[in-house]
């Protein structure tokens, strides 16, 4: 009896191992499946007509991963089921629609700033419902709602222990429940977004979001490394200049005061979009900020590489602009460290625009999968 359980929940973990390298994936084929996962064709033969059966996956037309004559390829079945997340900001609420294939189906920004009281989050619960609905999707398709907050969140008990952002400590996120009706979580937005970057990594990196305020993720080990305190990845208040700039956590020289998006936001009447413009049409203010920018910039990451010697990834709001300038940044870290020869650790984010609402809701993808049979 109990071998018997024991075979049957070594085909259903193989089953679930070959749903999400489909999913990480995107497109693959059998045999691709069997080499990368090590498992026996007929394995893989097997549980794929079970996945294709059940819904899950469908074939894709032909693929070829490596050379050689064109397999038949699987996906897996957009409109199956979908993630909601919400990224909660200052002055603005972002939502988007995952698809369990990963894609983001729909996206919503609305101007709502943050009030800690019972008509701001019955209006979040309506909008939400909103949103669902003018997307023509059916309730039962939504598998839960993640909610990214800025802020230190004890995620296991739902509450925003402080945040500077809302300027409020001590506050039961468990109020947002009152409203949506669906399974929730919580996450701080900075590991949201990174949630969203490190999907199907198979390697350690460090996520830097370089948003109105400096965050960032420690992935380790195929996970998010959350610290004692939940408390981890807070790079911004490291020191990268002695009494420098006062920090709004009180101290001076933290890369916060000096590597924000707010720190280049100034030069454009608080808009970024407008800063990078000015800067690629040759404003010389604009330059000569962006100048010093990149140079914190560059010893915040030497700084990180030196810690964790492994892949930075930047994103937030000026992460979305870095692409253009990673060759730049690449040259100002090369004169902080003569230990790697190039720089090409250094990554822009892949999502340019609502990372964290992304990020937030996925984590719901990955727990459907290990709820398969």
């Amino acid at each position: 009896m109990n071998q018997s359980l024991s075979n049957l929940e070594t085909k259903r973990m193989n089953k679930i191992k070959i749903a999400k390298f489909i999913y990480r994936k995107g497109e693959t084929s059998k045999r691709e499946i069997s080499r990368v996962l090590g498992l026996s064709m007929p394995t893989v033969l097997q549980n794929v007509k079970e996945l294709l059966d059940s819904g899950i996956i469908e074939e894709a037309g032909k693929y070829q991963s490596t050379g050689g004559r064109k397999a038949q390829a699987v996906t897996l079945t957009k409109g199956l089921k979908y993630a909601a997340g919400l990224d909660v900001t200052k002055n603005h609420v972002s939502m988007v629609l995952v698809d369990v294939s990963g894609t983001v189906s729909e996206c919503k920004r609305l101007k709502k700033s943050f009030e800690d009281s019972t008509g701001y989050y019955e209006e979040i619960g309506k909008e939400l419902e909103l949103f669902i609905t003018e997307n023509h999707i059916e309730r039962d398709k939504i598998l839960g709602v993640g909610i990214s907050i800025p802020g230190f969140v004890d995620i296991s008990n739902s509450i925003l222990l402080s945040s500077h952002v809302f300027e409020i400590r001590n506050l039961s996120l468990k109020r947002f429940s009152q409203f949506i009706h669906y399974e929730i979580t919580f996450c701080n937005d900075a590991n949201s977004a990174a949630y969203a970057e490190f999907q199907g990594a198979a390697k350690n990196c460090i996520y830097l979001s370089l948003s109105n305020t400096v965050g960032g993720a420690i992935y380790m080990n195929e996970e998010i490394y959350m610290g004692d305190n939940f408390k981890s990845g807070e790079f911004g208040h490291m020191i990268i200049e002695p009494d420098g700039r006062t920090c709004y956590c009180g101290k001076k020289g933290c890369m916060d005061a000096y590597c924000s998006a707010l720190v280049l936001s100034k030069y454009a009447e608080g808009n970024l979009e407008l800063f990078f413009l000015k800067l690629k049409e040759g404003n010389k203010e604009c330059r000569k900020a962006w100048e010093e920018y990149l140079k914190y910039l560059a010893m915040a990451v030497s700084n990180l590489r030196m810690a964790f010697d492994c892949d930075i990834i930047l994103g937030g709001y000026v992460g979305g602009y870095l692409e253009d300038y990673l060759i730049d940044l690449g040259l100002d870290v090369r004169k902080n460290n003569s230990f790697d020869l190039d720089a090409t650790y250094i990554k822009s984010g892949k999502y340019k625009k609502e990372a964290s609402a992304v990020g937030v809701g996925i984590q719901f993808i990955e727990k459907y999968f290990d709820s398969i049979y």
